[in-house]
């Protein structure tokens, strides 16, 4: 079941492994060097937890033992207020060297997720466009479930959570991230540690998200507001992969998510029939 409180949330189709502050401005400064990292990831996380929107930039490639390897690039538009926004477009979704024509968009607003996929309107004889779920009845689309359950294990403040599990963090130095100023930091985090950081309600989705993986090594660019640029993440376990790269902007500022007009957005067949 889709939470309200989303996070990469995303659309897709059997894809895989896939967050009152200031925006982006090219002023930033790095962090002091001497701050220590573990606290520098403490930071960046109390400030995301309090980002109200942002966009990202994802690719993620991933392989899995059953399924073959797969890949995922697009971007999100997320806010949470004055209601929950989010808009999504995957313009390459590929799983097991299948891919999806046109890739997927995907928009919730208030109650309710749009979808727009060619090969989900075929399926379902669809002949309009877009397809229209309510929100807690997102389940019934299947494959596009398991697509926004796995994609929104990526929500910035949930990502930057997890991070803090880290007990070997340090500094690399600094480096631009599209015109900011940051700090990188790597290290490595447990999964069932980096889990345990996040509320009780996100944990089921994050550990089942990750649970084919052990330890996870990150990146991580910070910028002098502490709120991270850029995010990797790579891990491995018994033939599972994941390498995730996402990009982060637009903090707090206006996010204006549209819905499709009307007259191209028709109801979800009931039992998907």
């Amino acid at each position: 079941m889709l939470k309200r409180r989303i996070t990469l949330a995303a659309a897709a189709t059997g894809l895989v492994a896939m967050l009152a502050v200031a925006g982006c401005g090219t002023s930033a400064q790095p962090l002091q060097m001497n701050l220590a990292a573990a606290e520098v990831l403490q930071q960046a996380a109390q400030k995301t937890a309090a980002v109200t929107s942002y966009t990202v930039d994802a690719n993620v490639d991933v392989t899995d033992p059953q399924r073959g390897a797969g890949k995922v690039q697009g971007k999100m538009r997320y806010q949470s207020q004055p209601e929950l926004a989010i808009d999504v477009t995957l313009d390459t979704v590929d799983f097991g060297g299948q891919n999806l024509p046109g890739g997927v968009k995907a928009i919730l607003q208030g109650d309710t997720v749009y979808v727009k996929v060619e090969a989900l309107k075929q399926l379902v004889g669809a002949t309009k466009p877009w397809l229209k779920f309510p929100l807690n009845e997102v389940g019934a689309a299947g494959e596009v479930q398991k697509s926004l359950d796995q994609v929104r294990q990526f929500d910035l403040a949930s990502v930057t959570k997890m991070v803090t599990a880290s007990k070997d963090v340090k500094s690399v130095g600094t480096e631009s991230v599209n015109g900011d100023d940051t700090t990188h930091y790597s290290g490595t985090f447990p999964v069932e540690l980096a889990v345990a950081t996040l509320p009780s309600d996100q944990q089921e989705q994050a550990k089942a998200n990750l649970a084919e993986l052990k330890d996870v090594k990150f990146d991580i660019w910070v910028a002098a507001d502490n709120l991270p640029r850029k995010l990797t993440l790579n891990g491995s376990k018994e033939g599972a992969t994941l390498n995730a790269t996402l990009f982060f902007k637009g903090f707090n500022e206006p996010v204006n998510v549209e819905v499709p007009p009307a007259d191209q957005v028709g109801e979800f067949p009931k039992n998907g029939q």
